[in-house]
């Protein structure tokens, strides 16, 4: 049976159980898609009743159901299991499911993120991590999470300074959501954790902030821990450096620090995606900025030339030559796009596509689909991870389940 057709029958018959709480009801459509990929696996809010029905309306000639109708479907068969949290649009989903894995778990609380995962994935996450109770999510061996950055990142700890607002761990609202990956870490003690956030978050409050976080998962929780600034830029024409944090329960998988390999570049056989292919010649014109956008950025970076910083937009001149390299995408590239302008002879600049733009971050265009507005696929790349380059360590990791498997 196609997985999107049962989905939307069995959300609407849940939401009818007269049983069911406010919380249960929000999260219907993640527990539906949920049990359909995994249906003898146990998940929050998935009651008894919510499972019986789910089993009655499933027609008795489908066994298993059909995702061929998402471009991502889950994977008929894995080595290992893992859960994504603060998943976005499902970067890391994409790499530890090229490794050999199966996801069992999804969190995100972004509406129109989610509305992009589910047409990827065929799976709506759960919503707001800190209303899940920890001890239902299912049992997993890698946790994947690409925690909230910008209560670390220096653009958003300088604007909250500006604004007299809190950041790093002081930020109520993203800060502390570390702790809620220590929870899961605490009760469901996968084997081995990969962590992803932006390179200031070493950094960050002269380095206090990443102790707490180092005592947490080394001293507190008894993970072997190494982590390791990485640069985008190895995988696909984007300077983006993140830092990778990946650790391993030594009495389930024995390693010691410096055996914790993180790839900071792509094998030999990788074939690097040049800037020059991924910029169109001809766009539409609605991509082309506004004359007082233009003028706007032009003023601004007229501004800080005067105070004798290289502050402004970042403008690639055509034809691209080799080699070329852009700046770091962000969520607020839909704005005006100044991070990233290309040159249009006698004209304004204008932004990239959101096809060109994906592929900054290593998502394929004639599979991956948008099915939001274009703003919202603009901050939801700009949130997202390169995703090559996290490839490359899930791989890593796989390799290190495979090689205790055969030890074992």
């Amino acid at each position: 049976m196609v997985s999107r057709e049962f989905l939307k029958t069995a959300v609407d018959k849940v939401k009818q159980l007269p049983s069911l709480g406010p919380e249960s009801r929000e999260e219907a459509a993640a527990i539906v898609s949920h049990w359909m990929q995994s249906p003898n696996t146990l998940f929050p809010f998935l009651s008894r009743e919510i499972s019986d029905l789910l089993q009655k309306l499933t027609p008795k000639a489908h066994k298993s159901f059909s995702f061929n109708d998402v471009p991502y479907p889950p994977p008929s068969r894995w080595d290992f299991t893992f859960v994504d949290l603060f998943a976005g649009i499902g970067g890391f989903r994409q790499a530890f499911q090229d490794a050999g894995g199966k996801c069992l778990f999804s969190s995100e609380w972004d509406i129109h993120a989610k509305r992009t995962y589910e047409a990827n994935y065929g799976e709506v996450p759960y919503g707001d991590i800190c209303r899940i109770d920890k001890s239902q999510i299912p049992n997993h061996d890698v946790l994947c999470a690409g925690f909230p950055c910008q209560p670390f990142s220096l653009a958003g700890v300088s604007k909250k300074n500006s604004l007299g607002r809190k950041h790093g761990f002081e930020d109520e609202t993203q800060g502390t959501l570390f702790f809620e990956i220590k929870e899961i870490l605490r009760l469901k003690r996968p084997k081995a954790f990969f962590l992803e956030n932006v390179k200031n978050l070493s950094a960050h409050d002269k380095g206090k902030t990443f102790e707490v976080i180092r005592h947490t998962l080394e001293d507190v929780l008894g993970y072997e821990i190494n982590w390791k600034i990485v640069d985008g830029a190895k995988w696909v024409p984007q300077h983006r450096e993140r830092i990778f944090i990946v650790g391993y329960d030594p009495f389930q998988i024995p390693m010691n620090k410096a055996d914790i390999c993180i790839p900071d570049g792509p094998d030999p056989s990788y074939v690097y995606p040049e800037l020059k292919k991924i910029i169109n010649r001809k766009v539409d014109d609605k991509f082309t900025l506004g004359p007082g956008t233009w003028d706007t950025l032009e003023r601004h970076r007229a501004n800080h030339a005067a105070r004798g910083n290289g502050f402004g937009y970042g403008l690639h001149t055509t034809p691209i030559k080799k080699g070329q390299v852009t700046r770091t995408i962000s969520a607020r590239y839909h704005k005006d796009g100044a991070e990233i302008l290309i040159e249009q002879k006698g004209r304004r600049p204008r932004r990239l596509t959101v096809e060109e733009a994906m592929q900054l971050q290593g998502y394929n265009p004639k599979k991956f689909g948008f099915p939001v507005s274009n703003t919202q696929a603009y901050r939801q790349i700009g949130n997202s991870v390169v995703v090559p380059a996290i490839s490359a360590c899930a791989k890593e990791v796989a390799r290190q389940l495979q090689r205790h498997r055969e030890d074992s």
